[in-house]
C-alpha cells in the first residue's frame, strides 16, 4: 500500500516507533474468552482534588491489573475507567480499593456489546506522517 519493500517498511515502522508516532503494537484480546466476562466502565469523582489525593488515587489505578484503561476527563466526573472482572466478587473488590483511596463516587456502566472496536485515526489518504 505504502510502495515500499518490506526491508523499507520495517526500517519506516522501526523510525515512527523511535519519534513517538507509533506508541504501541499489540493484540487485541477477547476479555470473555480469557476468562473476563464482566467488562464495565467505571466513572469516578474524588472527594479531594489536591495534589496529593490525586496522586494517591492514580497510583492505585495504575497498580490494580483489573483496570486496563484509565483516562482524566472533565465533566461530572475525574476520570473514566474501563476495568474487567472474573466475577461480582472481584468487581467489589476493586470499587473498594478505589473508594478506600479517594475515590467519592464511583458510578459503574457494565458493557453490555461492543457496537464500534477502536479504530484507526481518520487519517486522510497521502496525509504525512513524519518518522
Amino acid at each position: 500500500m505504502v510502495g515500499l519493500s518490506p526491508a523499507a517498511t520495517l526500517n519506516r515502522v522501526r523510525r515512527l516507533k523511535a519519534s513517538g508516532v507509533i506508541k504501541v503494537i499489540s493484540a487485541r484480546l477477547d476479555a470473555t474468552a480469557v476468562g473476563f466476562p464482566l467488562q464495565m466502565y467505571v466513572g469516578a469523582t474524588l472527594g479531594r482534588h489536591d495534589p496529593r489525593s490525586t496522586r494517591v488515587f492514580e497510583d492505585q489505578v495504575r497498580t490494580l491489573p483489573q483496570i486496563i484503561a484509565a483516562d482524566n476527563v472533565t465533566g461530572e466526573m475525574d476520570y473514566l475507567l474501563t476495568v474487567v472482572a472474573r466475577n461480582v466478587a472481584e468487581l467489589q473488590q476493586v470499587l473498594a480499593t478505589l473508594a478506600a483511596r479517594g475515590g467519592q463516587r464511583l458510578v459503574t456502566y457494565l458493557r453490555l456489546e461492543e457496537i464500534k472496536p477502536p479504530s484507526r485515526l481518520p487519517l486522510l489518504p497521502g496525509t504525512p506522517v513524519s518518522g
